[in-house]
């Protein structure tokens, strides 16, 4: 019976020293080989990968110092020297200068209304009547009474010149004439009264002519014909404000008060404009006239006013408008568009713009007065010198940037970025100019193309070998 396979021995093939030796060294040179050249395939797959989502890291590695980087398309001014106001804002209420509740002096039945609602009405016009009547009669009764004692008068006055010569030549007793004499001063002392009352009796009667006190609007009406009317009513018979000229109160802080009260000593007009709620329209325009003369604890503000003509009639009576009180005038500042300036760790600064070299140059400045659409630049920027206004976000200092009188770098979008050449007419220049001629003469097309494919064939055939 044969023997197992399994259990035949295998015989040893002869080694040679020279082999024994340099196995492993070549097993260690392809693991070190195969190892170098992992790594290297790793690192070219992740530089590609890094290239293909990062198209522009070079350029914003350094924008403006290297050859190639794209430049940016910006927008610019030119910093100017002009005049800024120096305003202070509030929100004011427009307060007539006067309101007046009329309410007739004396009692009686209304007879007349003589004016209609949110009527203009001027001081001394005519308003309303109340039956004069019952007055007429105590003034013809005030009068009467006057004219009995004045007679009266007039007659003891006589009697007293007689007795006065009767006691001359000694016919009649002192007592007499002393008496007569008192007689006469009692009835003067009647007659001057007399004239009081008639002097009230006309007054009231003058009283059932209701007019305006003061110049200025008609409210709502509160009485009608045939009521009969007191001075006790709390309505009155209308209510008249002044609105031309008219008042705007508003707070100023407690810091400006100083300022607002040495402008006012030394007479300065200042001028204040009332705008409306959204401030897109001018309400009328006025002058500072006076201010508190304490602060509010609560608020720490002053209370001004301002005056206002109000010929127009825009401001209302408790109207809120929104104030711009003129403090002063800054004149010859050197001024840029509120989007110029921009805002960094290191403090305020602007790009401005060398346009020899199509650059930028982030220059530190100081800001100072602000309007709506220009800041004030205290120091640091020169009138006439040239700033970014769009773009910025995008800049760096000495960064390359487009201006928009500028021409494209390169016709159908091969521009500064694509680093192509331009032929002077404007087509792109590549390694080949054959291709691009042939591509635009549709005719010469098949005489190029009969050339190319000996090279093409030979091409393949070395890719096949």
């Amino acid at each position: 019976m044969a023997p197992p396979i399994d259990n035949l021995p295998i015989p040893a093939a002869p080694v040679s020293a020279s082999t024994a030796g340099s196995a492993p060294r070549l097993s260690r040179r392809a693991r070190l080989a195969g190892s170098a050249l992992a790594v290297l395939a790793l690192a070219g797959t992740g530089w590609l990968a890094w290239h293909l989502t990062h198209p522009d890291a070079s350029s914003s590695a350094a924008p403006g110092g290297r050859r190639g980087a794209p430049a940016t398309t910006v927008g610019v001014a030119t910093a100017q020297s002009s005049s800024i106001p120096v305003t202070l804002e509030a929100l004011g209420t427009v307060t007539p200068q006067a309101t007046v509740k009329v309410r007739p002096q004396v009692s009686g039945v209304m007879e007349k209304v003589l004016f209609k609602e949110g009527q203009m009405v001027r001081a001394g016009e005519l308003m309303a009547t109340i039956d004069p009547r019952q007055f007429e009669l105590a003034l013809m009764q005030a009068s009467g009474q006057r004219q009995r004692d004045e007679a009266q008068l007039a007659s003891a006055r006589v009697t007293l010149a007689r007795f006065q010569t009767l006691l001359a030549q000694d016919s009649i007793a002192r007592q007499e004439a002393d008496s007569q004499a008192a007689l006469v001063k009692q009835l003067e002392g009647t007659v001057v009264i007399d004239k009081a009352n008639e002097g009230v009796a006309r007054l009231n009667l003058g009283y059932a002519r209701v007019v305006a006190p003061i110049s200025g609007r008609v409210g709502l009406r509160t009485v009608d014909v045939g009521n009969v009317v007191s001075s006790s009513d709390a309505n009155g018979i209308a209510v008249i404000t002044q609105v031309s000229p008219i008042d705007v109160v508003f707070a100023v802080p407690q810091d400006q008060a100083g300022e607002l009260q040495q402008a006012a000593a030394k007479g300065t007009a200042m001028q204040v404009t009332a705008l409306d709620r959204t401030r897109s329209s001018t309400l009328d325009t006025g002058v500072f006239a006076s201010l508190d003369n304490q602060v509010d604890v609560q608020t720490g503000t002053v209370k001004a006013k301002a005056r206002f003509a109000n010929s127009q009639l825009a401001l209302f009576p408790s109207q809120f408008v929104n104030v711009q009180l003129r403090l002063r005038t800054i004149e010859n500042a050197v001024t840029v568009p509120v989007a110029a300036l921009r805002h960094g760790n290191a403090g305020d600064f602007v790009y401005v713009v060398n346009a020899s070299e199509r650059t930028v140059s982030l220059r530190p400045v100081q800001r100072g007065q602000a309007t709506a659409d220009k800041m004030q630049i205290a120091s640091g920027l020169k009138a006439g010198e040239q700033v970014i206004t769009e773009g910025a976000d995008r800049l760096k200092d000495r960064a390359s940037v487009v201006l928009p009188g500028d021409a494209p770098a390169g016709a159908n979008g091969a521009g500064s970025a694509g680093g192509r050449r331009q032929r002077p007419d404007g087509a792109p220049r590549g390694a080949r100019d054959g291709a691009s001629t042939a591509a635009e003469s549709p005719a010469s097309a098949p005489a190029a193309g009969a050339s190319s494919p000996q090279p093409r064939q030979r091409a393949s055939q070395a890719e096949g070998a």
